[in-house]
């Protein structure tokens, strides 16, 4: 079987398990993490973020086939699943810890950032002006175990049924996911 070639993308849209949620259910999406990102402190742990105190966001780091998806049609579905013109909020998750950010890791992922974010805002979809940040990625850390593959081990949870459920039925996507650990195209 030959090597398969991927790529990265890190993505901030508000709560890390909602964009967790939809983005692990992409074809060609290898695997999804949920951390943090763009901060000054380091190591922070879930709380600090979670006090707004850190400059870190909450992200997701998307595992990827270019060969099965692009990154293009990545950034589609991250317009999709967060409103990025809110500056610091999420519906009722507000702090800068929430705000709607591309960390680019290469030139041509910043390129395609900022022509997507150019489209986005001109096309009508939304009504106020796009306030999405397109900054280079930086140091990665990870969430809690327990914040990993939140939806799946916890789709009964409040949370889970009344954000992260609806969204991904307004997008077309399974509501259903299996427990186990899913097994990607």
């Amino acid at each position: 079987m030959p090597d398969i070639k991927t790529e990265i993308a890190t993505l901030g849209a508000g709560c890390y398990w909602c964009v967790e949620a939809v983005l692990e259910q992409l074809e060609g999406v290898l695997d999804v993490s949920s951390g943090f990102m763009g901060g000054h402190v380091q190591d922070p742990s879930y709380e600090s973020v979670c006090s707004g105190t850190t400059g870190h966001a909450e992200v997701v780091r998307v595992v990827f086939d270019p060969d099965r998806i692009s990154y293009e049609h990545i950034l589609a579905y991250f317009w999709k699943l967060h409103d990025p013109t809110t500056l610091n909020r999420q519906g009722n998750d507000v702090g800068t810890q929430y705000r709607s950010a591309i960390f680019v890791h290469t030139p041509e992922q910043r390129t395609a950032a900022e022509l997507s974010k150019r489209q986005a805002d001109e096309s009508g979809a939304f009504a106020d002006p796009i306030v999405t940040e397109i900054e280079d990625a930086s140091t990665w850390y990870d969430a809690p175990q327990s914040h990993q593959d939140y939806y799946r081990q916890n789709k009964e949870q409040p949370y889970c049924h009344f954000v992260i459920s609806p969204k991904l039925d307004k997008l077309g996507l399974n509501t259903s996911p299996p427990t186990d650990t899913p097994t990607r195209q």
